[in-house]
């Protein structure tokens, strides 16, 4: 089930709190967790019922380890780490059959190795995100972190439909103790309102923003070959654009239902673009996917680092000397396997590869310059012309979020030779493009041009050819693309706009602005009615969250 469709917003959800509240009030908060578990059911089988089964295994295998994991505390560290290694490689080993397999198999025929064409195989909605939540719990049994180990509060941790499809990837221990609190299913009046609220925003920017430009993103890269520097500059751009709307629009509605619940879900998107380092832009952009790379992965390879020098009578932590051969051990090497499997967990694309690569040497190489860079004093800077700093506080986000498109492109083409095509459209070897035709009813204001531009014959006589050509569509996407980026880069998010009413676990840093500020009030809800009858109008498009297949 779509959050973007009739049957979600206007019966499935108010049925779910409706009687998510009722069940509260009058049986109990166990009922009102069966109730929100059974519901959560419906909703991811919406789309395939015969899915419900690999979920509900899923949650069965993984809730009895748990139980195994309690159950031997006392026993040798070697048995729980057995107990922990099995059941990890086998949640991976389910994710690997359904993203990977037959992937590699139909790579393998291309090559000639088998005579078998396997074909492909349907890839269950938010299997990714189920898996991952579902592995952290595991490790936090084994780590002894976990409280809360009932079966129904656990089922309700994986199932809580408005993360199930795309995230944020929860944490046991910011999650489940809020389903063991009795507060939490008592019905709110702010809660609702502000919930609403950002689920009408979240939804404004699926549906009007990132769907209006979806078009022209989607059909440049069907077609990357011999795109003029102009068309594929806003091409990548319109992308770039969809995929910021489209995934924060997601991670808004998350949070706004999650609280419409009484439910407080960590915050996963901040004005990434608005970053001035790729380092600030992995802290910004899919932040639980971030925190979860730096627990299980990241931290866990440095710190087999740090003992292996340590068992070898070798400094380690902050008392390494910065060299450049300890900082490609301890820095580049857990940065460049992270980022790669990050790569790899997007998709079984070689595309996906060279995507979390290219990360992976963005944060090595902006790693290096704040370690080896000589530092300006903050005199020197303060004294600076304003115009001067003006400019240092511009270049590095714009020189981030290049990055950062160049690695889009990859992560969106359809092969990593079609990246390449739009790529080599970006630096202008397929020309430049510039529009050629304009209506012959404007030749008039061209003045002492017009002669001679009318002898080049670069005129269009008529408005019906100018409006078929492909002049019309990319001045418009353009226009569209760069008001899209007027909005990211200018103006405050979401969660500045609530302020101090948003409902994310972790708030963010305040803007300057101070208008519009969100507050209960009667014109609020007049805009949020608005926002939500205007984005039903375009249900019909009814365009998948790009994060779904993931």
């Amino acid at each position: 089930m779509l959050f973007n469709s009739n049957i979600f917003l206007f019966v499935f959800l108010p049925v779910a709190i409706a009687g998510y509240y009722l069940s509260a009030h009058y049986f109990g908060s166990a009922m009102a967790k069966v109730w929100l578990c059974v519901a959560s059911f419906i909703f991811y089988g919406w789309w395939n019922p015969v899915f419900l089964v690999l979920l509900v295994g899923s949650i069965a295998f993984n809730y009895a380890l748990s139980v195994f994991l309690k159950e031997t505390e006392q026993e040798s560290s070697r048995s729980q780490t057995a107990l922990l290694v099995f059941g990890v490689a086998a949640n991976l080993l389910l994710l690997f059959f359904y993203k990977y397999l037959f992937p590699l198999l139909g790579f393998l025929h291309d090559l000639g190795w088998t005579e078998i064409d396997y074909g492909s195989i349907m890839l269950p909605i938010g299997i990714s995100f189920f898996t991952f939540t579902q592995i952290g719990y595991l490790i936090d049994c084994r780590e002894g972190i976990v409280r809360e180990r009932g079966l129904l509060n656990y089922v309700l941790f994986v199932t809580f439909f408005p993360h199930l499809i795309a995230g944020p990837i929860l944490h046991n221990r910011e999650i489940m103790p809020q389903f063991a609190d009795r507060e939490t299913f008592r019905f709110k009046t702010e809660n609702l309102a502000s919930g609403l609220t950002l689920f009408a925003l979240g939804l404004a920017k699926k549906v009007l923003l990132a769907d209006s430009i979806a078009p022209w993103a989607e059909s440049g890269f069907a077609n990357v070959a011999g795109l003029p520097l102009f068309h594929a500059w806003s091409v990548a751009i319109a992308y770039s654009m969809q995929l910021y709307f489209d995934f924060s629009g997601y991670s808004d509605m998350a949070i706004g239902l999650g609280i419409m619940f009484g439910v407080k879900l960590p915050l996963n998107f901040n004005s990434p673009y608005k970053s001035s380092s790729i380092i600030e832009f992995w802290q910004r952009w899919h932040m639980t996917l971030t925190r979860y790379l730096t627990l299980l992965l990241y931290n866990p390879m440095s710190l087999a680092i740090a003992r292996r020098r340590q068992a070898r009578g070798l400094p380690s932590g902050k008392q390494v000397a910065i060299t450049p051969r300890s900082f490609a051990i301890n820095v580049v090497y857990p940065t460049m396997t992270t980022m790669f499997l990050a790569g790899l967990w997007h998709g079984a694309g070689l595309q996906y590869i060279v995507y979390g690569v290219l990360h992976g040497t963005y944060l090595s190489v902006n790693h290096a310059w704040r370690m080896f860079r000589a530092k300006r004093p903050r005199s020197t800077e303060a004294q600076a012309a304003v115009w001067v700093r003006i400019w240092s506080n511009v270049w590095p986000v714009a020189l981030t979020f290049l990055a950062v498109l160049v690695a889009q492109i990859f992560f969106r083409a359809n092969s990593t030779a079609d990246a390449m095509q739009l790529l080599a459209g970006m630096i202008g070897m397929n020309g430049t493009g510039l529009p050629l035709t304009i209506p012959i009813n404007n030749v008039q204001y061209l003045g002492v041009l017009k002669e001679p531009l009318l002898n080049a014959n670069i005129f269009v006589v008529g408005l019906r050819e100018v409006y078929n050509s492909a002049t019309l569509p990319l001045i418009t996407n353009s226009m569209l693309g760069i008001g899209l980026m007027i909005i990211v880069f200018a103006t405050p998010n979401v969660y500045q706009i609530m302020g101090p009413s948003s409902p994310a676990l972790n708030k963010v840093k305040p803007s300057s602005w101070t208008w519009p500020s969100w507050k209960p009030s009667v014109g609020w809800a007049v805009t949020v009615a608005i926002l939500l009858y205007v984005s039903s109008i375009y249900f019909y498009r009814a365009a998948r969250f790009l994060y779904f297949q993931f």
